[in-house]
């Protein structure tokens, strides 16, 4: 008897554990080079880096000259360092290993089924979101990788439908 209560609390934690790294990957590194906070999240959400593979970032960081329509150029030193940051805290786990269209945080599989409920491409347009990129508009711990449903705000301007929605 008590050999299987061990095995199952050893099942468990090994479960937990699992469980605490897909979460843990989303959330942001303790430790956040200053030339990121500085250079990337002055433009847009600081995203965390497990939010996208490793090939991503790298895409990413090789092409910042021609980055989403804009020029984020970096000098080399910056970008080298920012670049081997983004590696080592890359998305590892199941829901982001496989590579989204254009590297684009929205255009994920795991991004489209979490916001499958915001089925009208005008919520997007709205003056208090502006964009699917625009995290914080809705989820108020996203500059620090947090996004559950429980700390949504819902941004002005979104129709009653999509509120009631989140409810269920």
């Amino acid at each position: 008897m008590r050999r299987n209560a061990r095995a199952c609390a050893f099942a468990l934690s090994l479960f937990a554990m699992g469980a605490a790294h897909a979460d843990g990957g989303r959330m942001m590194p303790s430790s956040i080079p200053p030339a990121y906070t500085a250079e990337c999240a002055a433009c847009h959400t600081g995203y965390a880096p497990g939010l996208l593979p490793a090939r991503s970032w790298a895409r990413i960081m090789s092409g910042l000259d021609q980055h989403y329509g804009s020029d984020a150029s970096l000098d080399p030193a910056t970008v080298k360092a920012l670049s081997g940051w983004l590696q080592a805290n890359a998305g590892t786990y199941k829901r982001v290993a496989e590579e989204p269209p254009q590297d684009r945080i929205t255009r994920s599989a795991w991004f489209e089924r979490k916001h499958r409920k915001v089925d009208d491409p005008a919520v997007w347009k709205l003056a208090s979101v502006k964009s699917a990129a625009n995290c914080a508009a809705c989820h108020t711990g996203a500059d620090k990788g947090r996004f559950d449903d429980d700390n949504l705000q819902f941004p002005a301007g979104l129709p009653l439908r999509f509120r009631l929605a989140f409810m269920d």
